[in-house]
């Protein structure tokens, strides 16, 4: 069947095919990353496969959330969820994130917010609930180990959100109001100004759900802040800032409810930058922090306790930060060469405890070995690339990183891009990265362990990517082997598992007229050594774009097969969901220059599925809204 689909679904590429405002348009010859470098530069002359998705397709189809579109445009990732809104922490909870079968949620994959790490210090993993489309101007996907310039936890990949900056001179404002389905609100303000060399953006959101499920709730307010000030036509600086509170509650499993299951959580966090931009060299200095407030009940189910129902009384608690400096210059040093050299340092904090319900005071400063935890890391890194022919780039980084627990890991990457035709390239890329193991690995739990190493793996990739007008097209063959995972074995944590996958990527755009485009993506992955949930094995993406004056239209068909599901709550997967086809569409009404109206309809043939084994998603849903601008 998923042979079947994807051979369906590529001819239907090739043939009427595909572009829209996706990663993969037409004038790709001239765009340009920053997530590969640090700096700018032309997509064409990196080794690694890179994904851009801008702020307008971000917003116009009207997610709160970047997630959901960066599961669509990017093939081979995976966004679990849950409900309509709120991806949560905890047991039960949604928004892990795989990449080729590199699963976030143990810490394989890094989300950035420019350049910047951000993730929970104790468990390592993301808090999806936190990246908002209100703060992103674009958001870059680095598919592979991106470990030499961003460290631990890129082992798998980035995906690096872009803050928002004001760029043309005046104030504008922007209004976003919707509700739909399930008693669900989402409401956004924000206002960007310039004048002369300031800058500001600023905004806040206010989004809640009652969900398709009893006792699912969910409520998230958030607020963001940028400063910007350019000193000269050299340098410039920032200040930027965003927090975000949700509330939310768990009903457990259709097969085993739960009850008061309920989480109140609190993430932030700010950079201070300076830049500086020369005609052959550039740099930055930033100071960055990142935080949280965790508060969570577990809850209860009946029959769990013959004597009781098991009601704790208490909340499990969390405190924790992660602060440090970046530093790095890029230099040209002649003609075709690029030279970058950085040093980041990290130090982080995490504290675990648990309170009374009653008097809210410390019931056990009690797990006594590992309620608080200071670790640091510190790195430097050089990466070269170079431009031997008009047709051919090599590139090659090395870092050398220290962590005060894991200890030193040497870090290579070496790749080469060749450009045989002026409108295509291939690109051969050798990479490794690695993961630290965390505060839970090191210390939490009876299973803990303060002698683990760090987690390590190699990714081998060819891809090929070419433009034909305004068609173009790409393939990625990729191969991971890794060592060195944490696995709990008797009961211990230690280094003992493997990764071993392989998989292949398809990505396709034509741009048909100036009101139609369409574009696809698939990825086939295979995992010969564990089956990780929330990684498909076949995933596959079919959009289309209507756009003129006045209607903005985009329809889509996300198919997902062989989806590992975790039955036993142990991390593994232990069945297989059925294939899952779910058809969106948003459409989007220009009224006048400052009023538009838009609809969004989610899973529109009401398909029955789960991502996560026992909650079964909503079946059709639909919001509606209005956008102001003034």
């Amino acid at each position: 069947m998923t042979n079947r689909l994807l051979a369906v679904l590529m001819a239907s590429a090739m043939s009427t095919l595909v572009a829209s405002p996706s990663p993969l348009q037409s004038d790709t010859i001239a765009e340009v990353v920053v997530t590969g470098t640090r700096l700018a530069a032309d997509i064409r002359h990196l080794p690694m496969t890179v994904t851009v998705i801008d702020r307008e397709l971000l917003t116009s189809q009207q997610q709160t959330s970047v997630l959901p579109t960066v599961m669509q445009q990017v093939p081979s990732l995976m966004v679990t969820s849950r409900g309509m809104m709120g991806y949560g922490v905890s047991n039960g909870a949604a928004g892990g994130i795989n990449l080729r079968g590199i699963a976030g949620g143990s810490g394989g994959l890094l989300v950035l917010i420019d350049g910047h790490p951000q993730y929970s210090n104790i468990y390592g993993h993301p808090i999806s609930d936190s990246y908002q489309t209100l703060i992103a101007e674009r958001i870059e996907v680095l598919r592979g180990p991106a470990s030499v310039l961003y460290g631990s936890n890129a082992m798998g990949g980035v995906i690096n959100i872009m803050t928002r900056q004001s760029k043309a001179d005046g104030s504008h404002t922007h209004l976003n109001l919707g509700a739909g389905s399930y008693g669900t609100v989402q409401s956004q303000i924000s206002n960007q100004t310039r004048h002369g060399a300031f800058s500001s953006t600023i905004g806040m959101q206010y989004n809640r759900s009652d969900n398709h499920r009893p006792h699912m709730g969910f409520e998230q307010t958030s607020g963001y802040l940028k400063l910007g000030y350019d000193i000269d036509p050299h340098w410039t600086t920032y200040a930027e800032t965003n927090i975000t509170r949700f509330v939310g509650s768990d009903p457990g499993t259709t097969q085993q409810p739960m009850y008061d299951r309920d989480q109140w959580i609190t993430r932030g966090e700010a950079t201070v930058a300076i830049e500086n931009h020369y005609q052959r060299t550039s740099g930055a200095l930033s100071v960055f922090t990142n935080f949280g407030n965790h508060r969570i009940d577990d809850g209860w189910y009946e029959g769990r306790n013959p004597n009781g129902d098991d009601r704790r009384d208490y909340y499990f608690r969390s405190k924790d930060v992660l602060s440090g400096f970046s530093l790095y210059q890029t230099i040209n040093l002649f003609e075709g060469n690029r030279v970058t050299a950085g040093m980041d340092y990290q130090h982080s904090y995490g504290r675990a405890y648990n309170t009374s319900k009653l008097t809210n005071q410390v019931t056990n400063e009690g797990m006594p070995s590992y309620a608080k935890s200071h670790r640091n890391e510190v790195a430097g890194y050089v990466d070269i690339r170079q431009e031997l022919t008009p047709w051919l780039t090599v590139d090659a980084g090395l870092r050398l990183n220290h962590h005060s627990v894991a200890g030193t890991e040497w870090v290579p990457q070496v790749g080469v891009v060749a450009r045989p035709l002026s409108n295509g390239e291939v690109k051969a890329m050798v990479s490794k990265g690695f993961r630290n193991p965390t505060m839970k690995d090191l210390y939490l739990y009876a299973m803990a362990n303060d002698s683990l190493k760090p987690e390590r793996l190699w990714n081998y990739e060819l891809s090929w990517r070419h433009r034909l007008g305004r068609f173009t097209y790409g393939a990625n063959l990729y191969y991971i082997k890794g060592d060195n995972m944490i696995q709990t074995v008797n009961r211990k944590n230690v280094n003992t598992g493997e990764v071993e996958n392989y998989g292949i990527e398809l990505e396709a755009a034509y741009q048909i007229d100036q009101h139609w485009s369409l574009n696809t993506n698939h990825s086939q992955l295979k995992m010969k050594k564990v089956q990780v949930t929330g990684a498909p094995k076949y995933k596959g993406y079919l959009g289309a774009n209507y756009h003129d004056k006045r209607w903005n239209i985009l329809a889509g068909v996300q198919y997902l097969s062989g989806l590992g599901l975790d039955q036993n709550n142990d991390g593994k997967a232990d069945l297989t969901s059925k294939d899952i086809c779910l058809v969106n569409a948003t459409v989007n009404y220009t009224l006048s220059k400052n009023l538009a109206l838009w609809v969004r309809g989610e899973n529109l043939l009401a398909q029955s599925y789960e991502i996560n084994y026992g909650f079964p998603m909503p079946r059709a849903t639909f919001m509606g809204g209005i956008n102001l601008n003034f």
